[in-house]
């Protein structure tokens, strides 16, 4: 299976990174599912995440889940240059990198707004989605 970016959905940041990545991602290796989807809760369930909490992203790639900034940098390493670039941060300590993220991610939704419904592939990018997504569902 191509590795899967399972993001937040409803998140203005997460749906510009994912236009991000499908833009520099010219040999289609990444697959995306929102959180909110049925195939991005199934995904992380059968690897035993609760997929209630939406606060970091995942990359399922070769069986295993990366999350928050070691995705991130996974993400990169599978873009073209100058992109592939920042894997080099990977250097940093984790604590450090995932200090990063928390904070961003902590304040995404008032500084990039949210949805109110999660992003929809255009008909362009429809191949790189495991499954068209809706509403969000309550919890």
């Amino acid at each position: 299976m191509q590795p899967v970016v399972v993001f937040d959905g409803i998140c203005g940041l997460c749906s510009a990174t994912v236009d991000f990545i499908v833009k520099r991602d010219p040999r289609g290796r990444f697959l995306f599912a929102a959180n909110q989807s049925d195939a991005g809760r199934a995904l992380l369930a059968e690897r035993g995440i609760e997929s209630a909490d939406v606060s970091t992203i995942y990359l399922v790639e070769d069986g295993r889940v990366s999350s928050k900034s070691t995705a991130a940098l996974r993400i990169a390493r599978g873009l073209r240059f100058p992109w592939f670039l920042a894997y080099a941060l990977i250097l940093v300590p984790r604590f450090l990198r995932d200090a990063v993220y928390d904070w961003v991610a902590r304040n995404r939704y008032r500084w990039f707004g949210q949805r109110e419904t999660c992003r929809l592939p255009t008909e362009q990018d429809r191949a790189w989605f495991l499954e068209e997504v809706g509403p969000p569902r309550a919890s």
